[in-house]
């Protein structure tokens, strides 16, 4: 888990020491030989405020004992509104300080709730904060993460912020990272200038660091302009090895080749409207061994790699050493993990949405899902999916009903919450299905049910009067399918006149492919970036895309929900409660 930056740390952990009435780890109000499973025997015995007390006394002595696991369960279940005054802020200090050292960012921000109503000084707060704040970073919530750091580097100017809240902004989609720079001080503005700085960066390094250097000038007293953030500082090395020749295998027959030819137009069109002198060299990948067409690629003279699209070949690359040029897979393989040094994997993966919709259940208060998929390989694969990250977050599966794409919903809508009492749905579905399940819901009086879907039951065009019937229904998708919820606008997408050209000509039902041809292009360019800097991003077409440990891209989508027909943006957690977006 990330730890708390040391200056921080030791300038609160001296104010608790000579803060009379604050917590100090390893003292106790109780004589040192007390049992703290007699404590917590007594506890049982007592009023709950007492209670309270008495079992943050217990699990107080645990921590100072070394039985950090113990003290933790303990402390995580102690009432917090059965305390007050000091007693709170002694408990939120030793259970934040236990979170952080056991790898729970839970008990971090559980510790760390209503920073304000706690009895802390000036160092505490802000020591507390930025535990909070490295936690939610952490369990993947950048938004807050960012706003809780920047709350701490206002008031402490500390440069060793820089990092964790460069990783915690680079999270953040472009609509809500505009909105924070507009409703912030001079601070958040100067840190969202140079995100935006670096996202509308074309891959050239050099023109990068020229740009950074004009940022540099306007914000001469800001952290980062003091010390840049430790990942753009490792970019300096690749001056002068900037990506000049792509190789491109794809498929010109065969049952991919309509994918490949849709990924292909993505491609091409951002090659043209680049800046860049980039080679591109596309080479049939229908027939020929891997062997031989890497080595087309090399005589070519590429020094990078897009492709191959066929899974079985993924697949075989993934379980190599490493692989001839680094390389842009365009489909995940079969493997639990990728093991070829230089091979990334990039694709639209269902499964990796189901996984992300389930995150976003959980952190929106949901425990208990009812599951809804086709009857088909797809169907189960994106289903457990779901299941599997679900149960992982510690969720309940209440019903998993699959239902025949070309029968009704109706009796399959019933069947999912009939009994199980959920407290979400979570549905996988095409356009024509998906439409009928809200109102059957309305129909067997579970109208209030949330329902998360993946980017499949938007067809990509507006048609409020079809989609009136998926009014509420919370969906992700890639941002140039929802650009007004996900940046705001068209102008504010990632790569707009290629996202202008594409749409234009491309047929509505394969864009999506041409998109992730888009994105396969900047990520190729990026390559040796993303070898040498392990937290790189790209704010793409087809998401925000970073790369996992074993080098397979990870995609964050924006959210959506339909109001009135049309995707509209959801811009925090808890959508279904109070902060719904008007």
């Amino acid at each position: 888990m990330l730890k708390v930056t040391r200056g921080l740390l030791a300038t609160a952990l001296l104010a608790l020491l000579l803060a009379g009435c604050a917590y100090q780890p390893g003292i106790v109000e109780r004589a040192l030989d007390d049992d703290p499973a007699t404590l917590l025997e007594q506890a049982q015995q007592q009023e709950p405020a007492e209670a309270a007390r008495t079992r943050l006394d217990a699990a107080d002595i645990l921590a100072r004992r070394g039985q950090r696991t113990q003290a933790l369960e303990v402390a995580r279940q102690i009432d917090r509104s059965q305390l007050a005054g000091d007693p709170l802020a002694r408990w939120a200090l030793l259970l934040a300080d236990l979170g952080e050292s056991e790898g729970d960012p839970e008990a971090v921000i559980q510790a760390t709730q209503d920073l304000d109503d706690l009895a802390l000084n000036r160092s505490q707060t802000l020591a507390l904060r930025e535990q909070r704040g490295l936690a939610l970073l952490e369990r993947g919530n950048p938004f807050a993460a960012a706003r809780a750091l920047l709350l701490v580097q206002a008031e402490s100017d500390d440069e060793a912020l820089n990092d964790p809240i460069w990783r915690a902004l680079g999270g953040v989609e472009q609509r809500r990272l505009a909105q924070l720079g507009e409703l912030q001080g001079t601070l958040t503005r100067g840190w969202v200038e140079l995100v935006e700085t670096v996202r509308s960066g074309d891959g050239n390094i050099d023109r990068l660091f020229l740009r950074l250097d004009e940022w540099r000038s306007r914000h001469q007293r800001h952290p980062a302009a003091r010390r840049l953030p430790a990942d753009l500082i490792a970019l300096r090395e690749l001056r002068g090895q900037e990506v000049q020749h792509i190789a491109v295998l794809l498929p010109e027959s065969g049952a991919l080749s309509r994918i490949a030819t849709a990924i292909g137009e993505g491609i091409r069109t951002r090659h043209r409207l680049s800046d860049d002198n980039i080679r591109l060299s596309f080479i049939d990948s229908a027939s020929g061994s891997l062997e031989s067409l890497y080595r087309e690629a090399q005589n070519r003279g590429a020094q990078v790699v897009i492709g191959p699209l066929d899974k079985d070949r993924v697949s075989e690359l993934e379980r190599r050493n490493r692989v001839p040029l680094p390389t842009l897979a365009l489909n995940y393989g079969r493997s639990a993990t990728n093991a070829a040094e230089g091979l990334f994997q990039y694709g639209l993966s269902a499964e990796g949405e189901a996984k992300q919709v389930a995150r976003r259940a959980w952190d929106d208060g949901h425990r208990r899902a009812a599951l809804l998929v086709p009857d088909n390989d797809w169907g189960q694969r994106v289903g457990e999916a779901f299941w599997d990250e679900w149960r992982a977050q510690g969720g309940k599966v209440t019903k998993a009903v699959r239902y025949n794409p070309g029968a009704s919903a109706t009796e399959s809508t019933r069947r999912t919450i009939a009994e199980s009492r959920p407290d979400l749905l979570f549905m996988l579905a095409l356009p024509d299905y998906a439409r009928q399940v809200p109102p059957t819901l309305d129909y067997y009086g579970a109208n209030k049910l949330p329902v998360y879907a993946t980017s499949h039951l938007f067809s990509g065009q507006l048609n409020p009067r079809l989609d009136g019937d998926l009014n509420d229904v919370m969906f992700l998708d890639i941002p140039w399918q929802i650009p007004d919820a996900a940046a705001g606008g068209e102008d504010a997408l990632p790569f707009t006149a290629s996202y202008r050209s594409l749409r234009e000509e491309a047929d509505p039902n394969l864009f999506r492919l041409n998109a992730m041809g888009v994105d396969a292009f900047e990520l190729a360019r990026r390559l040796p970036q993303f070898q040498l800097v392990s937290n790189s991003e790209l704010f793409g077409a087809t998401g925000s895309l970073r790369a996992g440990q074993d080098g397979r891209i990870q995609r964050t989508l924006p959210w959506a929900r339909f109001i009135d027909g049309v995707p509209q943006p959801v811009l925090s957690p808890g959508a279904f409660g109070d902060e719904r977006t008007p």
